[in-house]
């Protein structure tokens, strides 16, 4: 049984260096915590231009893409990456955007990869560190929020594989930088429930063609 092993809410520190603020630090919490349609409502958020939305309400790491970190020679802990939610049960190489996650009453969906930034290396104190990361593959999943609901750290999780077209967040995130994506592969991404941005994106590459 997949299961929610931690909530982590993010607390405002500046990027290693520079006087601007970040949340990717996010920390446990315990206890029941509020999930809105925007997310987690205490949560920090500083760069609202790459991060939150509707599209991306809640980010979720897998425990499973962590053990793969650990035979990577990181230490790893609950919220390292940013996380709002760390799962069990599947891996970013199998999850697809439109699986969901039941948990009590709050459905997840997913939508997108997680892009790594600036701020994620500098987080990380490694300097190849989205080069690491993409090459990886293992990059968790952005969600949005389908029926809000409370959450605590335990509960379990029920995963619901989506039923069409099976875009997985490693495949999506291997275009990632890439000038040509495969027509054939944007159309299947928008069989899915991606994230508007995206979809934007695609449909204007596909109406080149006409």
């Amino acid at each position: 049984m997949a299961q929610l092993l931690s909530v982590n809410v993010g607390v405002p520190r500046n990027i290693p260096g520079t006087q601007t603020l970040t949340g990717i630090y996010k920390l446990p919490v315990a206890g029941p915590v509020a999930i809105t349609r925007e997310g987690i409502a205490t949560d920090i958020i500083a760069d609202r231009r790459h991060h939150g939305g509707a599209d991306q309400a809640i980010y979720v790491y897998f425990q499973e893409d962590y053990i793969f970190w650990e035979t990577q020679g990181i230490a790893t802990e609950p919220g390292l990456f940013g996380e709002n939610f760390t799962l069990s049960g599947t891996d970013s190489l199998t999850c697809a955007i439109g699986d969901r996650f039941t948990i009590g009453e709050l459905v997840l969906e997913v939508t997108y990869y997680r892009k790594p930034c600036r701020t994620f290396s500098a987080r990380m104190g490694d300097p190849r560190w989205l080069k690491r990361f993409h090459k990886a593959r293992r990059s968790g999943a952005y969600c949005r929020v389908i029926t809000p609901g409370a959450v605590q750290a335990g509960m379990d999780v029920t995963i619901t594989p989506y039923s069409g077209e099976r875009i997985t967040t490693a495949e999506i995130m291997g275009y990632d930088g890439v000038a040509l994506i495969p027509d054939d592969f944007m159309r299947r991404a928008l069989t899915t429930p991606l994230r508007e941005k995206t979809r934007e994106k695609y449909e204007t590459n596909l109406n080149r063609l006409f």
